[in-house]
């Protein structure tokens, strides 16, 4: 049985003033918590239900719950057997990972869904490094972490000055950076290099001027057929998969 206090961190997890004070982030189901764990994510609180498959080895205390405490504790509609509260991981930036891949920025992408779907198309394609603004969603936020899918566990995001960060890149590491607008060349008829940043925008604006002035070059996934009336844009998560995944055709995915 969990305890008040135990349930209250729980539920205030859903506020990132929260999530920051005590350096945690809640993750819910077997699928997402699992791979955390595995991934070497320390908990420091583990509730489940007694028909949870824990990883092999567990070598952490499991607060066992009934099915109706589970989901009284829940921050999801339908709980899943397993909920964590991890402790929020600290990385460094590392710039050899910059210059040796694909490396995704997002300018203010603020949809947790979006930033979630994201994430596991990074983790899909091989890209480990994400760079965020500082408006972007937070990744810690439930419901983002619940859209990667366990994702998490491998991909390490970033959030930093995209105006000094960009800038730096290209004269620090000489590395092409590409941009994704309505109008711009077209993915398939450019020889898209790597390493390389990829900057996705905000779901509404798109990349913002401030940002767009370090980029080399614009890109755009045109429609199919050319003259089609169909949507005005794709979701960002949708368009960041496509623009990967033309990147990863064009290097034989090597």
């Amino acid at each position: 049985m969990l305890s008040k206090n135990q349930k209250k961190l729980i539920v205030s997890m859903a506020q990132k003033k929260q999530r920051d004070t005590h350096g945690l982030f809640l993750a819910e189901g077997p699928k997402i918590v699992n791979e955390l764990l595995e991934a070497g994510f320390s908990p420091q609180l583990l509730a489940a239900t007694s028909d949870w498959e824990a990883p092999a080895h567990l070598k952490h205390e499991v607060v066992l719950l009934s099915p109706a405490e589970l989901a009284a504790a829940s921050l999801l509609k339908t709980p899943q057997q397993v909920l964590a509260l991890f402790r929020q991981p600290i990385y460094t930036l590392n710039n050899g990972a910059i210059k040796d891949g694909l490396t995704l920025v997002l300018d203010g992408v603020q949809d947790p869904g979006n930033l979630g779907t994201i994430i596991r198309v990074a983790d899909w394609f091989g890209i480990k490094t994400i760079v965020c603004s500082h408006d972007t969603a937070d990744v810690f936020n439930p419901k983002v972490v619940q859209a990667t899918m366990g994702a998490l566990a491998r991909v390490q995001l970033f959030y930093t000055d995209l105006n000094s960060f960009l800038p730096a890149c290209k004269k620090d590491h000489h590395l092409p950076v590409y941009g994704a607008f309505l109008e711009g060349d077209s993915i398939y008829n450019s020889s898209l290099k790597t390493p390389a940043l990829l900057v996705m925008g905000n779901e509404g604006q798109g990349i913002r001027p401030a940002t767009a002035r370090h980029l080399t070059q614009r890109l755009t996934i045109p429609s199919f057929p050319p003259e089609s009336s169909g949507p005005e844009s794709l979701n960002v998560g949708v368009a960041t998969a496509i623009i990967c995944a033309e990147f990863r055709r064009q290097q034989g995915f090597s």
